[in-house]
């Protein structure tokens, strides 16, 4: 070795072992707590194997404000998120009720259609009808002398 002291052997300080387990919650891979489970400055400490009571204000004050700034601007971005599935969710509802509102509408005039159809029908053969009453009344047409 190069007389480089190797720093994964040196005891980690309470600031780093907070620090470190801060950047695993952002980063979302614990390794203690589940994964998913919200950035907040209880579980940093649970995260960082100590009692959630450990992490004071008194005695880490810039990380504290570093995790509660990052708590409130993840939580804006958060709930825009939220906002924008719901859009999304509320769009796609619209979008099903106009798909569902549009079939009825189809299904509807191609009820209209074979019913026009079916009346189409009934009239030719009436007017095939009277048409062979009118020919059997009417005496054929006579031939013209010249």
């Amino acid at each position: 070795m190069n007389g480089a002291i190797s720093t994964a052997d040196e005891p980690k300080t309470a600031e780093q072992r907070f620090r470190g387990a801060f950047d695993r919650l952002k980063d979302d891979r614990p390794r203690i707590l589940p994964r998913g489970t919200p950035v907040s400055q209880n579980n940093v400490a649970k995260e960082a194997g100590t009692d959630p009571t450990a992490l004071r204000k008194t005695r880490f004050p810039a990380l504290v404000r570093e995790i509660q700034a990052w708590v409130e601007i993840h939580s804006q971005q958060q709930g825009l998120e939220r906002a924008r599935r719901e859009l999304k969710k509320k769009s796609r509802e619209d979008l099903t009720e106009q798909n569902s509102r549009l079939v009825k509408e189809r299904d509807d005039a191609q009820s209209q259609l074979t019913s026009a159809h079916r009346l189409v029908l009934e009239l030719l053969q009436k007017n095939a009808i009277l048409q062979a009453k009118i020919d059997e009344l009417r005496p054929p047409p006579s031939r013209l002398k010249w």
